[in-house]
């Protein structure tokens, strides 16, 4: 058996962190390969080791000294050395760093030292071998992971002892450095399992896998011990951070299961997202809902002219606008003479009444009205579809709450439904759907 197990920041925050690290690599010889995040915040009032890097960028652009901030970077990373007993040479690696900064660098490069220098550091402590991310992650110049050319790379440098690769970064074909979007150590693990055919993707960090809801709205809600792709990317895309969404595509392709774990709680099975559950769910029989998430402030415009829908290409034109102010639409319920388009509040804030005004030109609606302070809450469940009735429960759940419903719209293959109600609403509504779909199934079985 081959695993890839990934550790995200809070994992390798400090020399304790590493320590628990160095546990669950040598609690099973199947993880030999590591991929790691840049250290993380030890406390809230700590920094991330990425955001001080990113602030040293700005120092630098801006021709203001960037030596108290790179001192912290320093220095926590010095107590890792000094408390673990390890040699790498840390003052050289930095004085590296100061010497490109000196002479002008990129900002990609700047900022994936973090990653670079935390596995150096573990690959020490754990004994494996350390592979630059550079030397293996192979970007096109189109910014897409040439994962062929990948494989060679990381093919060339396999030894029979483990490896550590810092995550977040590769390079280009001329051998510049090139970040992923942030939190993208999640997707090198991703890659690196694709292409050592892992049989598990390890994702280790500081919670025990997806919860169903959010724990600052529901107390102590309850796990989700497995979860299928399509699932993940409905809840993630509303709101549910605990994976980087692009990370899902490597492993996906080839049918690779995630394991998100715990790395203060390494006990924990935490959640197992798999393409199909069928099997988890004869043992484990899932709740009609898997997850509830969701987001607020939306703003709604919506368009009212009689026989629209006899208008070829009206809808397009609709959407036309908002593509030329460059606005992504969230959801467009329409009905036979209405049609309403949600779009994220920020996404319009500079440039809403420009789009109005367009619409009532090229359209000539016999109507327009703007809502905002709109949230937008999506149950998922892929057990759903076995539900009779289901959005009709959801319907009266909320009337029972006098929560006023001002959109609904269900995906054809019953995976979820997306509700929308006003801001003020939005934690109730989580709250009432998960006492009576969860608590309440939960007690009766």
């Amino acid at each position: 058996m081959i695993k890839v197990a990934k550790f995200g920041g809070s994992s390798v925050a400090n020399a304790e962190q590493f320590r628990k690290v160095k546990k669950i690599i040598e609690s099973d010889s199947a993880r030999r390969f590591v991929v790691s995040s840049a250290c993380g915040k030890e406390s809230n009032e700590d920094h991330k080791v990425t955001d001080l890097l990113f602030l040293c960028e700005a120092h630098v652009r801006f021709g203001v000294s960037y030596e108290p901030i790179f001192q912290q970077i320093e220095a926590k990373y010095q107590r890792i050395k000094d408390e673990l007993g390890l040699k790498t040479d840390l003052k050289k690696e930095f004085d590296a760093i100061r010497s490109v900064m000196k002479r002008g660098m990129s900002t990609d490069y700047l900022v994936s030292r973090g990653e670079y220098l935390t596995s150096k550091l573990l690959a020490e402590y754990l004994d494996y071998d350390f592979i630059d991310a550079a030397d293996v992650i192979a970007f096109r110049y189109d910014g897409e992971v040439d994962m062929e050319r990948t494989q060679m790379l990381l093919e060339e440098r396999m030894k029979e002892r483990g490896i550590v690769i810092p995550g977040f970064y590769g390079a280009l074909p001329n051998g510049v450095i090139r970040i992923m979007s942030r939190g993208g150590s999640d997707i090198t693990g991703a890659i690196i399992a694709n292409v050592v055919q892992a049989d598990v993707y390890e994702n280790w960090t500081d919670v025990s896998g997806f919860l169903v809801a959010d724990p600052r709205i529901i107390e102590n809600p309850m796990g989700i011990p497995c979860i299928n792709y399509n699932e993940l990317r409905e809840m993630s895309y509303m709101g549910a951070n605990v994976l980087h969404d692009d990370a899902i595509f490597p492993v996906k392709s080839r049918n690779i299961p995630i394991n998100v774990r715990n790395t203060n709680d390494p006990d924990n099975p935490g959640t197992l997202i798999m393409a199909d559950c069928s099997e988890a769910d004869r043992i484990n029989p899932p709740h009609c809902i898997t997850g509830i998430t969701g987001k607020r402030d939306f703003t709604v415009i919506t368009l009212v002219k009689m026989h629209a829908s006899a208008e070829v290409g009206f809808l397009r034109r609709i959407l036309s606008v908002f593509e030329d102010y460059k606005v992504s639409v969230e959801s467009v319920p329409t009905t036979v003479d209405t049609f309403s388009v949600i779009v994220a509040t920020e996404q319009v804030g500079h440039c809403l009444y420009d789009i109005v005004g367009k619409l009532k030109e090229t359209l000539k609606p016999d109507d327009l009205r703007i809502e905002d302070r709109l949230a937008l809450i999506a149950v998922v469940g892929r057990a759903m579809k076995d539900q009779p009735g289901m959005s009709g429960r959801l319907l009266s759940e909320f009337g029972s709450h006098q929560i006023n419903i001002k959109i609904i719209n269900q995906s054809s293959d019953e995976l979820s439904i997306v509700v929308g109600v006003h801001n003020r609403d939005f934690e109730n509504a989580i709250r009432c759907i998960y006492d009576r779909f969860i608590k309440e199934e939960e007690v009766t079985k």
